[in-house]
């Protein structure tokens, strides 16, 4: 996989953690349980990632990318999934990562949120 960083960067978020979801032969990132990174495979078996975003976000982004493309297996509004081959540049990547970790992390209550940044 081209972008090796994956890992590392989403762990680096406050409060982040990974999982590995056997049923769904993936690795997820979430944060509180809720998930905001997903990495796995597409019925092709090509490696993908999938993240979260506001719509607009998504769609300026799908149509810039052909790699990326509708979340798979996912809400095809909020979430899209990216080929990991490595064509998108990586800081187009890490937007997308900060993007999904902060509309989930901002989905907390408050007080989840101080009790995770204070941590």
């Amino acid at each position: 996989m081209m972008y090796d960083f994956i890992q590392e960067y989403c762990l680096s978020k406050k409060g982040a953690k990974e999982d590995y979801k056997q049923e769904w032969d993936a690795i997820r990132y979430t944060v509180c349980g809720k998930m905001f990174a997903l990495i796995g495979n597409d019925n092709s078996g090509k490696s993908i990632i999938s993240v979260k975003h506001t719509p607009e976000y998504g769609e300026q982004l799908r149509e810039k990318y052909p790699e990326i493309v509708e979340g798979y297996y996912l809400n095809k509004t909020h979430w899209s999934s990216m080929d990991l081959s490595g064509n998108v540049p990586e800081e187009i990547l890490k937007q997308m990562l900060d993007c999904s970790y902060h509309l989930v992390f901002h989905s907390l209550s408050k007080k989840v949120q101080t009790e995770i940044l204070n941590q």
